[in-house]
């Protein structure tokens, strides 16, 4: 789809700025998007009509012709819709009149009268809006979600064996291990991945206000509940709900709202630990020829791609919660406040979008500063009196967490050699002094975790 559109003057960023790095969810949630899902629908709607015998589709009208009114849709054919709804004042009946006028072309206008036969706007809404989401998860987000997360996989299993001092409290604690800490991201991410996939997608189809009223009194003697189930979950692939009024729940789309908050809010918990481990030099960034890192300091090289995905990540968020809050409530059978607050589904997708992008570019960028981070180890060898006072309760030292509490807690200068001073002056057996020394900050590092 070509536009002559400027992303100079777009008012949004993710339609200016970052538009080349969203562009292709403009299939989705754009304008012409909406219109040609719309348009899926009503045809496919259509051709099941005939399928089941409602009314006789003329033997020179294909359906292959009928599904290349959506599949070939133009901007132009989308602009004529458009046109037609300056008159109309309604969108879904523009899209209406132009299937018919495709069907007059095609020799159909004996049959034109069946396209949206009893249906109400929100049965193409919603059914349209939650296929078009579907079809958006599925194909673009989180395929590149799930690329990211191999990406931050490989780098855990490649750190498998970093020694890294951890900090609870900001403070020094048991080491761990880089590979493992970047593992408790893979998990969580993974975890609501899965949570996810639990939710499906639903759609509402059932007339005006969610009886198949129009529909029961033309054919009585017809089973519209089959017919919309099997429109639903079989031809569109979502999900229909049974009882309805004339627009969908909106509590399963507002559940994967809070789900992607939710991946959103452990990508900012990732983004700012990695700019914190950048901040404590464990890691270095590499430099691009040209670029700069401030306009005043020419030292600097800024860790900006985990900050622009933290912000975007932030705006994403922001609108997910006013999505998942808003979208549940509609006044008796409904209002129209779902309408508009619908066509922004996109934004916080887009927005988080641009958030998994930023972090590939900065994870592209990380340079491993060993160095860095055995100097902080060795610099703490007060972190490894957990496991001295530990092991002198098994062979049931008096005390042991006091007397070492005692040699260490908010004490400087804690070294190797201070450590084994204090441990040679302990009443155990030569055998378990070996084995306390034998423990240094940068073995002290728990289970080799299988990943």
């Amino acid at each position: 789809m070509q536009s002559s559109f400027s992303p100079l003057v777009a008012i949004s960023p993710i339609d200016g700025r970052y538009q080349k790095q969203v562009n292709e969810l403009s299939g989705y949630f754009s304008e012409f998007g909406l219109i040609r899902y719309r348009v899926r629908v009503e045809i496919e709607y259509f051709i099941l009509l005939a399928e089941k015998g409602i009314f006789k589709m003329p033997a020179k009208i294909k359906p292959a012709q009928l599904r290349a009114i959506y599949e070939e849709m133009s901007e132009a054919d989308a602009q004529q819709i458009k046109e037609t709804e300056k008159t109309t004042n309604h969108d879904v009946k523009a899209v209406e009149y132009f299937i018919k006028d495709q069907l007059h072309q095609l020799g159909g206008d004996e049959v034109a009268e069946w396209v949206h036969f009893g249906l109400t706007s929100q049965d193409v809404n919603n059914t349209a809006i939650p296929l078009l989401w579907k079809e958006a998860v599925e194909e673009s987000f989180m395929p590149y979600l799930l690329n990211l997360i191999a990406t931050v996989k490989e780098m855990a299993r490649t750190w498998k064996k970093i020694p890294m001092l951890a900090k609870t409290h900001g403070q020094p604690a048991s080491p761990t291990t880089l590979g493992k800490e970047i593992m408790v991201f893979v998990e969580r991410l993974q975890n609501q991945i899965d949570l996810f996939g639990y939710v499906p997608y639903a759609a509402k189809f059932g007339g005006a206000t969610g009886n198949f009223n129009a529909h029961q009194v033309t054919f009585p003697k017809h089973d519209w509940v089959a017919f919309g189930n099997e429109f639903v979950n079989e031809r569109l692939g979502l999900q229909r709900m049974q009882f309805t009024t004339q627009i969908e729940h909106y509590d399963n789309l507002a559940a994967h709202f809070d789900t992607l908050k939710r991946i959103n809010t452990i990508l900012i918990d990732f983004c700012r630990d990695i700019w914190t481990y950048v901040s404590m030099e464990y890691f270095k960034q590499k430099t691009k020829k040209g670029e700069v890192g401030s306009s005043a300091m020419p030292h600097k090289v800024n860790p900006i791609d985990f900050e622009n995905a933290e912000g975007n990540l932030g705006v994403a968020n922001a609108l997910y919660e006013h999505l998942s809050a808003k979208l549940p409530i509609s006044r008796l059978q409904r209002d129209l406040t779902d309408s508009t607050v619908l066509r922004n589904i996109g934004v916080p997708m887009a927005h988080s979008f641009i958030a998994l992008k930023s972090i590939e570019k900065g994870l592209g960028k990380l340079l491993l500063n060993e160095t860095k981070i055995n100097a902080d180890l060795e610099n703490n060898w007060a972190v490894v009196a957990e496991a001295i006072q530990t092991i002198l309760r098994r062979v049931k030292f008096p005390q042991p967490y006091e007397a070492l509490k005692d040699l260490t807690r908010g004490q400087e200068g804690i070294t190797q050699k201070s450590l084994h001073k204090f441990i040679d002056g302990l009443d155990v057996a030569d055998k378990i002094k070996n084995e306390l020394k034998a423990i240094s900050p940068q073995n002290y590092t728990g289970v080799e975790f299988d990943y």
